[in-house]
């Protein structure tokens, strides 16, 4: 038997789209005066908004040994002390979910702060 060349396979997930060449460049808008030196601030916001935040879940995270070296031992039996369970397993989360939305709030405000817009109104 010979070799026969076999269609190459295509998978067909919608029209064929014409090609329309390469895109024009778009133009790019004139800075506002001072904007340069808004951008550099709210940068340096939420560089600080971040760091802070870090070192936060750094300090929350680095004190779970601790905490945990502080609860009693469980004795001679090979079991996990229910203690151990509810600082691993549950007394981070809540922190951590704190943590998150006071960052969410503070970027959202620093980038209004920036804009000089006022703060969303919440439901």
């Amino acid at each position: 038997m010979g070799a026969e060349s076999v269609p190459r396979r295509e998978v067909v997930t919608g029209r064929p789209l014409p090609f329309a060449g390469p895109a024009a460049p778009r133009p790019v808008p004139a800075p506002h005066p001072g904007s340069e030196e808004r951008v550099r601030q709210l940068m340096r916001r939420q560089l600080r908004t971040g760091l802070l935040a870090a070192s936060l879940l750094v300090a929350l995270l680095g004190l779970l040994p601790v905490l945990l070296r502080a609860l009693p031992p469980a004795g001679a039996a090979p079991r996990v002390p229910p203690a151990v369970w509810l600082v691993l397993g549950v007394a981070p989360y809540p922190a951590l979910l704190a943590l998150g939305a006071w960052y969410v709030r503070r970027a959202e405000r620093n980038e209004n702060d920036s804009a000089g817009g006022a703060p969303p109104e919440r439901p």
